[in-house]
């Protein structure tokens, strides 16, 4: 399965969920291909935030990025686009070429418990919100990680 995970800068929520979700795939023993993006253009070639980088070592994470825009293109290279907030949702509808792309975008959040949740924008709040946002990705992480699996069998 492909997945790119979609923020809008593409340098906190985006790469950080990817390599999260890599390294729980990678545990979970599942063969995936993830990659990030973002709707805007804001930051493309720029290296994850380093709030994002700190929070994702104190973990042990590794991330090694450069941000980048999703295009319409990306949907025939991805089977699950995953977004971050409900904004990301409603923009990458927009992008989408047809309904068969629209339908491959699905809110973060809906893998993460019995209420689906928005990963809030930490860029520009302090190191706690990083710290926030870690533990939201996790959680959805885990929850995509289970519908994966389950899909695959």
């Amino acid at each position: 399965m492909r997945i790119c995970f979609v923020c809008l800068g593409n340098i906190c929520r985006s790469p950080a969920a990817a390599a999260v979700f890599a390294g729980l795939a990678t545990d979970a023993g599942l063969e995936v291909t993830v990659e990030s993006a973002g709707t805007g253009d804001y930051h493309i070639g720029s290296p994850a935030h380093e709030h994002t980088r700190s929070e994702a070592r104190r973990r042990g994470i590794t991330i090694e990025h450069r941000a980048r825009q999703f295009t319409a293109a990306d949907f025939d290279r991805f089977d699950l686009v995953v977004a971050m907030d409900h904004a990301n949702v409603r923009d990458l509808r927009r992008l989408a070429p047809d309904e068969e792309a629209r339908q491959k975008v699905v809110l973060f959040g809906t893998f993460g418990g019995d209420r689906a949740f928005e990963v809030p924008d930490p860029w520009g709040r302090a190191e706690p919100a990083y710290v926030e946002m870690f533990d939201l990705l996790q959680r959805a992480g885990q929850g995509l990680v289970a519908h994966v699996a389950a899909s695959a069998r």
